[in-house]
């Protein structure tokens, strides 16, 4: 019977410095050797999921973010694309609340720079998306939009927009620094049995592997949940299994614990 796996990018598949280690590769390769499904699983939005080293590495598919993108060997399967009427109407709130905004889309990423105090973080964005990272001023409503995610600054009244947006979207609040604002009732979770439903998988059969707060959707969800060693203790807590840490192995060790390789 075919399982399919789920796994987190940052911190899972790949470290901080966007390495894959060779072993995560392995176990990939083997997951496919023995008939089964290997997915990405990230809040990124999917402009963000495009560098070459995960491209590579042969996973059969991508649910990006927070559930919104789902495509299987590089066919779109599901899209939930906000309206042009809630994108006007939030970047309207963004600039009124001090809260600068990187729109995140299927194909293209806007950044309002001059605003982001993460100068560094910006940039190894900017570094990684190549010609996917655009300027505000080249963004019109028409644009696909699948989320953001906004700067706190100390005069941003957070309040104030999350109130007003909150018909329509979810919010995860990162460290008090930034915000993602994601299509309301949507997940990592909700992507995965959306996915699940459209191979006909049953639950048993459903892994997922990730390190932190964002991965406790998909953790609580699936039938078995696993968290990288160098996760965090909260994501640890929702773990049926704990591996070892990303460069120790974690990703292949894991998989063979469940006899999935």
């Amino acid at each position: 019977m075919s399982k399919i796996v789920f796994f987190d990018l940052d911190r899972t598949t790949w470290d901080d410095h966007m390495n894959v280690p060779e072993s995560t590769i392995k176990a990939i390769s083997e997951l496919h050797d023995n008939g089964h499904l290997a997915f990405i699983c990230t809040g990124r939005a999917r402009a963000n999921v495009a560098d070459e080293r995960i491209e590579e590495i042969g996973f059969d598919g991508v649910v990006a973010a927070c559930g919104n993108h789902i495509e299987f060997n590089g066919k779109v399967l599901y899209e939930n694309i906000l309206s042009e009427k809630l994108v006007d109407k939030a970047l309207k709130l963004f600039k009124n609340n001090n809260l600068p905004v990187i729109i995140e889309g299927p194909h293209y990423h806007w950044f309002d720079s001059k605003g982001f105090s993460q100068e560094k973080f910006v940039k190894m964005l900017k570094d990684e998306m190549g010609d996917k990272a655009k300027e505000m001023d080249d963004f019109s409503t028409d644009e696909k939009v699948n989320k953001f995610t906004v700067n706190i600054l100390p005069q941003s009244d957070v309040d104030t927009v999350v109130k007003e947006l909150d018909d329509d979207l979810d919010f995860i609040v990162h460290y008090n620094k930034a915000i993602e604002f994601i299509p309301k009732g949507s997940s990592k979770a909700t992507g995965i049995e959306r996915v699940c439903n459209i191979f006909n998988i049953d639950h048993e059969d459903v892994y997922a592997i990730g390190d932190g707060p964002n991965d406790i959707d998909m953790l609580n969800y699936v039938k078995h949940s696993i968290v990288m060693g160098n996760g965090t203790d909260d994501a640890k807590a929702a773990a049926e299994y704990v591996t070892t840490d990303i460069h120790d192995n974690g990703v292949y060790n894991a998989m063979k614990h469940y006899a999935l390789i």
